[in-house]
């Protein structure tokens, strides 16, 4: 059962933030394309029904929105009645400006930027309405080239196709980024923390905190958190050092480091670093680091279209060959096997960015 709501929280709206939210609710505008999370779309617009709630008042008012007034279908095959098209929220733009539109996609966002979804996203921009994009729909804003250079984030399973197709925006592996008129997500639940830094900068923080509170969650996350969390996050209680010489190997890819500048930044030995990846993961260094080497280039064999060489290269290997044996010894299978049952439709046109706005 959820907390009920703080009675104290209607005294909230006596703070400068809440008065003034209480004045004109804040309009939000949610697109949905076809194949999108039901659970980001709902972790993003439930915070905005209980922050109603809490202050008693109407803060915040929300739409969903469609390419037609068809019902748009979810990645789990539930359908969403939609309030408006497109069109018809363009045209509504010019009598009064929405205050936030937000773009909930899919697994299939490669191939949804038409062209009326990008004369759309356009328009929007020039009217200066702020974009959030949840979850795969920041890969939609880096093809039209709307995010320029901007800082953003996207889903963890996305981060490394994204760095790779895209070389303007300023990826990070973080929960969400405000930047400008532009936020992103992570999406799914990292929706929620989103809407709730939307609150607490429309209503307040104590609002916001509100929110949470009834949602029984433990305080707001700051959006620079890491989403996926490096690799020894399960050892941070057993050694800080193990910890950041694992974040260490992650962030160094391409140009792989030796064991000795590993053991370096980690502040410890090269001997000590072998006695700490033996007692805690089982694995020797060099072993751990190849891990996250063809991790990474499964990722990106599974996420894009770069041919496979390229793929070795962006993941630290000198040969075909060598790649190839590392991959088939973690993997089972060999790259060339691990892309042939990539689904047809990712790839293409990735990579291909529209002019300016």
């Amino acid at each position: 059962m959820n907390a009920p709501p703080n009675i104290t929280a209607l005294h909230a709206l006596t703070t400068p933030e809440a008065a003034e939210a209480a004045l004109r609710p804040f309009e939000v505008a949610v697109l949905v394309l076809p194949g999108f999370s039901h659970l980001a779309l709902h972790a993003f617009v439930e915070p905005f029904r209980i922050a109603n709630q809490v202050a008693g008042m109407p803060l915040f008012r929300w739409l969903v929105v469609g390419a037609s007034r068809q019902p748009v279908g979810g990645a789990n095959g539930l359908s969403m009645a939609v309030d408006t098209s497109m069109e018809e929220l363009l045209a509504g733009l010019r009598d009064r400006r929405a205050d936030q539109l937000a773009i909930v996609a899919g697994e299939l966002v490669e191939r949804q930027l038409t062209p009326q979804l990008n004369a759309f996203l356009r328009a929007v921009v020039r009217r200066r309405v702020p974009i959030s994009a949840v979850g795969t729909a920041t890969w939609l804003l880096a093809q039209t080239g709307l995010l320029a250079d901007a800082r953003c984030t996207i889903h963890w399973s996305r981060l490394a196709a994204f760095s790779e197709v895209f070389h303007k925006p300023r990826i990070r592996d973080c929960l969400f980024v405000r930047d400008g008129q532009y936020s992103t997500c992570a999406g799914e639940l990292a929706a929620f923390d989103l809407a709730v830094d939307l609150i607490g900068s429309h209503a307040g923080g104590f609002i916001a905190q509100e929110v949470c509170r009834y949602a029984t969650v433990e305080g707001q996350r700051r959006g620079s958190n890491r989403q996926t969390g490096p690799s020894g996050l399960a050892f941070a209680g057993v050694s800080d050092k193990l910890v950041l010489a694992m974040r260490t190997m992650e962030e160094n890819v391409e140009f792989p480091l030796s064991m000795g500048e590993v053991a370096q930044s980690a502040g410890v030995s090269r001997r000590q670093l072998e006695r700490l990846f033996a007692n805690h993961v089982g694995l020797t260094p060099a072993r751990h680091y190849l891990r996250i080497r063809v991790d990474h280039a499964k990722r990106l064999i599974e996420g894009t279209r770069m041919p496979l060489l390229d793929i070795a290269m962006a993941c630290g290997f000198i040969s075909a060959s060598h790649f190839s044996k590392c991959f088939r010894d973690f993997n089972g299978i060999s790259p060339q096997q691990c892309r042939a049952k990539v689904p047809s439709w990712v790839g293409p046109g990735l990579g291909h960015l529209s002019g300016g706005i």
